[in-house]
């Protein structure tokens, strides 16, 4: 009977104490991360800008990669490339068309190719309308405590995509050949999270 009750004692205490692999919450700061982006322009340079304005969430347990499932939504009225008259003309129906769709979606899918801190997260991506799926190639950085003791995760995320996929279809046709906008855009993902309810 003793033998009985320490077995049932210390698969409880056990179970208590195990690592947490129940998911958990991490919501996105969008103060501290951002959506950025690059693209040909000419042929000849590259122009960049970002979206000032994100929000989203992951759920993982803190231990496997391949449990990270994530969503995020990004202000397409926020673009800034430094430029008034460019960012005007960006967020007009030539190209990111922000008054029929203000925002830009991701939802992944499933981890794939996990090696050490870094995994591939394959997801719907959804853009003036048109959903694809797109492969981001994630660097994962270990949890720490923040100033206020909750706790953060951080990572990187970047994948190149096709503007012409999505609809994204202006350009105009240099003289010598060649065109305004290059199609490839380069996208980086800067993700600082915090923990929900910690």
């Amino acid at each position: 009977m003793k033998h009985a009750f320490l077995a049932v004692f210390t698969a409880a205490l056990l179970f208590a104490i195990r690592p947490a692999t129940a998911q958990s919450t991490w919501d996105i700061d969008p103060s501290h991360s951002a959506a950025q982006f690059q693209v040909k322009h000419l042929m000849i340079s590259n122009v960049k800008g970002e979206f000032g304005k994100m929000s989203g969430k992951a759920t993982f347990d803190g231990k496997n990669y391949a449990t990270v499932k994530a969503e995020a939504a990004i202000d397409v009225a926020s673009i800034n490339t430094r430029e008034p008259k460019r960012d005007e003309h960006l967020r007009s129906a030539d190209f990111f068309d922000a008054a029929t769709h203000p925002t830009i979606t991701f939802k992944s899918k499933r981890v794939e190719g996990i090696s050490g801190n870094k995994f591939n997260l394959v997801g719907d991506l959804t853009m003036r309308g048109v959903t694809k799926e797109v492969i981001l190639n994630v660097e994962a950085t270990p949890a720490i405590k923040g100033m206020r003791s909750e706790t953060r995760v951080g990572a990187q995320a970047t994948t190149r995509l096709n503007r012409q996929d999505f609809g994204v279809k202006w350009n105009r046709t240099l003289d010598a050949g060649g065109v305004v906008v290059g199609d490839e855009v380069q996208i980086t993902l800067d993700l600082e999270l915090i923990q929900a309810g910690k």
